[in-house]
């Protein structure tokens, strides 16, 4: 092995780093640096973390801290093949000692450096609670009915099922993705929406669920970075008639099932399947709704006939048996009063 003198030390040695032997290169060499102090953000309302100045909901407090020791640390640029290894060691809730080790190729020697640091957790508040509790909001949803008021059951589903897509969205990293308020009004409720994209999304999902139809309509709010900024209004109307309403139309007594694109349900006089498009069943009556049918009693089952109790003279009167009926004689019956007289309401249950 032929061996050379370091010209700065004067003693062999067998390879020379950047003109000097190993000892000498590392006298002023420096694999890794990392600052002692460093600070991580989360906020301290949502709980969201600030990872490259980017605040997401997933991940726990100690992946943050290794993400922020991490990105502060500086390693010498010619190193290569760089393994990590960073230890998180919790003081306090929000005090955490860092050890870290880092071992890298450099000039065809493996080298190897144990640090220290301590990251300091700072709670502040995400730009989305930032947004919330300023009121700040691109679109409105205005929840509203065909030709009736929505009730409280509608407008809750309505809220709950924008609160799974706003939680979708969230997930998806859409930071925009909330309600920053509510407001109820006689003729319904709006809600007040952190994105125009957040707002069509729930808007899409309602109409899926519940039918109905929606529109836009944008109004110019100002400039900003000299781009014009809209507002966009979003008018969604929930059908006529919703799944479980017994209607009359065209003096037929029909229980709706689904109110989408197409109306579905079923004669409940003979069981017929029932399909028609909202405009066909524009000028239909509301009899009642399922959940406030009166119950009576079924007293007899003769053949194709039951005999129940009228629910409002207790007299014994026939009526039809629907289809797909299993009560037993005995038991209590959903019935409607039309005026075709008491009709007898399977049970969908």
């Amino acid at each position: 092995m032929n061996n050379t003198v370091c010209p700065k030390c004067g003693k062999p040695t067998t390879k020379l780093f950047q003109g000097r032997c190993k000892e000498c290169f590392l006298e002023n060499f420096t694999l890794a640096e990392i600052a002692p102090v460093l600070h991580a953000k989360m906020c301290a309302t949502c709980g969201a973390r600030n990872v490259k100045n980017k605040w997401v909901d997933h991940g726990s407090l100690e992946e943050i801290v290794i993400h922020t020791a991490e990105d502060a640390l500086f390693v010498h640029e010619m190193a290569e093949d760089i393994e990590l290894y960073i230890e998180p060691r919790a003081q306090t809730p929000y005090l955490y000692k860092v050890h870290i080790e880092v071992d890298a190729l450099l000039l065809d020697e493996i080298f190897h450096q144990e640090l220290e640091t301590e990251v300091r957790v700072v709670r502040e508040s995400c730009d989305m609670c930032s947004r919330i509790s300023g009121g700040y909001f691109e679109a409105i949803i205005q929840i509203r009915a065909t030709n009736r008021i929505p009730d409280d059951e509608e407008k809750q589903e309505c809220i709950n099922i924008a609160n799974t897509v706003l939680e979708r969205l969230v997930n998806k990293g859409d930071r925009l993705a909330f309600i920053s308020s509510s407001l109820e009004i006689k003729e319904g409720t709006d809600l007040y929406v952190g994105s125009s994209n957040a707002a069509r999304h729930i808007c899409k999902e309602i109409n899926s669920r519940l039918g109905g139809t929606f529109t836009e309509s944008a109004s110019l709010q100002g400039r900003k970075d000299g781009k014009d900024v809209y507002r966009i209004t979003f008018s969604l109307r929930l059908p006529e008639f919703m799944p479980q309403d017994i209607i009359e139309y065209k003096g037929r007594i029909i229980e709706i099932r689904k109110f989408s694109k197409n109306v579905t349900g079923m004669d409940v006089e003979t069981g017929a399947r029932f399909t028609a498009t909202p405009d066909d069943v524009q000028g239909a009556t509301l009899i009642t709704k399922r959940k406030d049918l009166p119950k009576t009693m079924l007293v007899a089952i003769e053949n194709e006939d039951l005999m129940v109790l009228d629910p409002d003279t207790y007299e014994t009167v026939t009526v039809k048996k629907p289809v797909m009926f299993s009560a037993e004689p005995g038991t209590e019956i959903p019935v409607v009063k039309t005026e075709k007289g008491l009709l007898a309401i399977a049970d969908i249950s």
